[in-house]
């Protein structure tokens, strides 16, 4: 989730939330419960690493999976009133037409072509781009989080500020980039292999100076910023920030099954943000408090609750066709030549389209001035 909310975009008149659904919730949803369960998995004794990465990776698919698909929910959502810039401005609806229909397009193309020319090699330029962006991907999302809880909070940062630890998180991704291409390795992802690339080593120690450095910088700001706010932060919002970076990029790769792990704790900070909005969305409608007709359908509250969990439903759903059976069923139905790209192939273009397509979307969808931000996320 590349959150690009500022935290003056809310008007000064509006009635604060102080959290998007609790204290612990927040805390834990955001980010916290990385204090809980990473730490805990360096005493994972060695013969049962095995089942705990399985289970892990299990739970991080349940959680991941959806995810992607609410994104696809929200972004397509109206998306002819977005292409024609009914209600949007000039700007935001070029996004939307660009990451809606350009950029799916040029993806479709590149797998087209590569998987036609059985350029294997060209397939897994791919799988560097995916590596690349989801570093920027997690530092957008943290520093979106701060923004959100700071607006909730009404502890503001000002555009000095939001330098200070955009220029941080930029740093900060960089130079762990770098750390994981200082020599060329092969890698492989659904059976293609792609390569690191080799980063001059002079480039490295200017990153891990600036990463140093800005790390600092953001300290003595958030350290002066507690002061002049009478020993108050937006403390939830911080700890989402400070895990994106430092626990789930920069030190990721101390424990493996922190990789198994980390994924779906990222998810579930974008599950907070998004499952509040559409909460909002459906109490906005008429009948929202209305009881269910249906008594069997009343333990689950008034029609808002329920229409929230078939959002939820229909995005695991999709999550399980994209991710998984339609992949799959194509790599059965067409053919290719296996020898050269693999097995599974098609599972290759859609873990990868999807995850790429995904951070184009929501570098769209949060951005400060999209009307349904504003009206939605902070009721």
């Amino acid at each position: 989730m590349a959150l690009h909310l500022s935290a003056d975009a809310v008007p000064v008149a509006a009635a604060p939330q102080k959290y998007l659904f609790g204290p612990v919730a927040d805390f834990l949803m955001l980010g916290g419960s990385a204090f809980l369960i990473l730490p805990v998995l360096f005493f994972v004794p060695l013969k049962y690493e095995g089942f705990v990465g399985a289970t892990m990776l299990l739970l991080a698919h349940l959680i991941n999976h959806p995810h992607f698909a609410h994104s696809y929910q929200l972004f397509y959502r109206n998306f002819g009133r977005k292409v024609r810039g009914d209600g949007y401005d000039k700007n935001l609806q070029v996004r939307y037409i660009f990451a809606g229909i350009v950029v799916p397009l040029i993806m479709g193309g590149f797998f087209a072509y590569g998987s036609i020319a059985g350029n294997a090699r060209l397939l897994g330029y791919a799988g560097n781009a995916m590596a690349f962006f989801v570093g920027w991907h997690y530092v957008k999302q943290g520093y979106g989080m701060l923004m959100v809880d700071a607006v909730l909070k009404r502890r503001f940062f000002n555009e000095q500020d939001k330098k200070v630890l955009l220029f941080n998180g930029y740093a900060v991704w960089l130079f762990a980039w770098l750390q994981t291409n200082a020599v060329i390795t092969e890698r492989q992802f659904w059976g293609l292999d792609y390569y690191t690339f080799a980063a001059p080593s002079w480039v490295t120690n200017i990153a891990v100076f600036a990463a140093a450095a800005s790390t600092a910088a953001t300290v003595v700001m958030l350290i002066n910023r507690w002061r002049k706010h009478g020993g108050t932060l937006p403390y939830n919002g911080v700890v989402a920030y400070v895990v994106s970076l430092y626990a789930w990029i920069l030190f990721v790769r101390i424990n493996p099954l922190w990789l198994l792990v980390v994924p779906a704790l990222h998810s579930l900070q974008y599950l907070a943000v998004v499952w509040r909005y559409q909460t909002n969305v459906e109490l906005d409608r008429s009948d929202a408090v209305i009881e269910p007709e249906f008594k069997v359908l009343s333990i689950i509250g008034p029609m808002y609750r329920l229409r929230v969990l078939g959002f939820i439903i229909i995005g695991s759903i999709l999550g399980i066709l994209g991710f998984w059976l339609v992949p799959i069923a194509l790599s059965a139905l067409i053919p290719y030549n296996k020898e050269v790209l693999g097995s599974s192939l098609f599972l290759f273009i859609a873990w990868i389209f999807i995850n790429v397509h995904h951070y184009f979307l929501d570098n769209v969808m949060w951005r400060r001035g999209n009307p349904e931000v504003s009206k939605y996320l902070f009721r």
